[in-house]
């Protein structure tokens, strides 16, 4: 048998390049290290990302929720929605702020949260809906936003993985009381470490800068109880340059999931709502067959995958009840997480590569 493709295809491969490295040693090199102008800029000019909203720049995607929710009064004896198909960040930010996350299935085609789902799920309790726009395809949001509307709830957006995705031409981040970004390295964009917070609500936005800092806006001028969540300048300047990228890398990705839509013929290949603009953070399969067998057909190829994520939230230890998984009924949650395979998609993939992963994803849907 031959052995591993020498020739190994990274399931993700985060760009640093000379310009990010010139950012970062110009602001070391200045002093201002830490929330100073480089991240108003960020803020700035990540707003022309979500259609002007105010944008707060966080150290995290996580922080980033959950300061939201902290920012929106949320506590105990609230109910916030959320997907259990979804990165553990999503309820773990519910938990955080002491409130109970109510776990509701996806839609089988664009693995976001189903409209339906949300519907049946909202009690008296119910304060808010985390819609995550999932692999970075947008959530169903024109029908989440009519149920919120409807309900009077609030609607954070999960859009970690959704930089520049759009539904009808509004960008994620655009729809919610708030829109919650992830900088970690293996994004559309980075920033080494990061998060962004957009908001259309001023007031809402000014909480949130007083959060992050402590609860001052006036140094030592504490006016509520906050915490350390900083973005450094650092940070910011690399994200600003990653920004100025964007557009291309996204297209990029566009293209890359274009050609392997076209020649992947043994996998389920993702399909893309009507109006949905998909950004590919995750180019995800369905094996209907043996997806270990296929899996180690693929890495025994050269080609890197993962599957995101393994495990429901619902179904890891910080959310058992009593050891076991509580009485939610998500049938699409549970295939999918049986079934997806994330494939390499990301700007850094050549054509020879893109041919070698979808002739690696032909041979593999049918691994045994």
């Amino acid at each position: 048998m031959a052995g591993p493709h020498p020739e190994f295809i990274p399931p993700a491969r985060p760009i640093i390049g000379e310009a990010e490295i010139e950012a970062a040693v110009r602001v070391l090199r200045s002093g201002r290290v830490v929330q100073g102008p480089e991240v108003a800029a960020f803020e700035e000019e990540f707003g022309d990302l979500v259609g002007g909203r105010h944008c707060v720049a966080v150290n995290s995607g996580t922080s980033a929720l959950q300061l939201t929710l902290m920012a929106l009064g949320f506590g105990p004896g609230d109910e916030i929605i959320v997907p259990s198909f979804s990165f553990a960040a999503s309820a773990n930010a519910v938990r955080l702020v002491g409130a109970e996350p109510v776990f509701v299935d996806i839609e089988p085609g664009s693995f976001c949260v189903d409209p339906e789902a949300v519907a049946a799920a909202v009690t008296p309790k119910t304060v808010a809906i985390m819609p995550v726009h999932l692999y970075g395809h947008p959530a169903a949001m024109d029908r989440i936003m009519a149920i919120a509307q409807q309900h009077g709830l609030a609607v954070v957006e999960d859009a970690a993985q959704a930089h520049s995705a759009e539904l009808n031409g509004t960008p994620v981040g655009a729809f919610g009381t708030a829109g919650c970004f992830s900088f970690y390295p293996t994004k559309n964009m980075h920033a080494l470490e990061g998060g962004m917070i957009s908001t259309a609500d001023a007031e809402l936005a000014r909480t949130l800068r007083l959060l992050r800092n402590q609860g001052m806006e006036q140094r030592y001028a504490n006016e509520i109880v906050g915490a350390n969540m900083r973005m450094t300048d650092v940070a910011a300047a690399i994200g600003r340059v990653q920004l100025t990228q964007l557009g291309e890398w996204t297209e990029q990705r566009r293209a890359n999931a274009k050609f392997l839509d076209s020649a992947i013929t043994g996998m389920v290949t993702p399909p893309v709502a009507d109006g949905a603009r998909h950004v590919y953070h995750q180019y995800t399969v369905r094996v209907t067959g043996n997806r270990d067998a296929a899996q180690a057909r693929l890495t025994e190829l050269g080609i890197g995958n993962a599957v995101y994520y393994p495990t429901p939230i619902h179904r890891l230890k910080p959310y058992l009840v009593d050891g076991k998984p509580g009485a939610w009924d998500l049938p699409e949650t549970e295939r999918a997480a049986a079934e997806v395979v994330s494939l390499p998609v990301h700007p850094s993939l050549s054509q020879a590569d893109l041919e070698r992963i979808a002739e690696g994803a032909n041979l593999a849907g049918g691994a045994r």
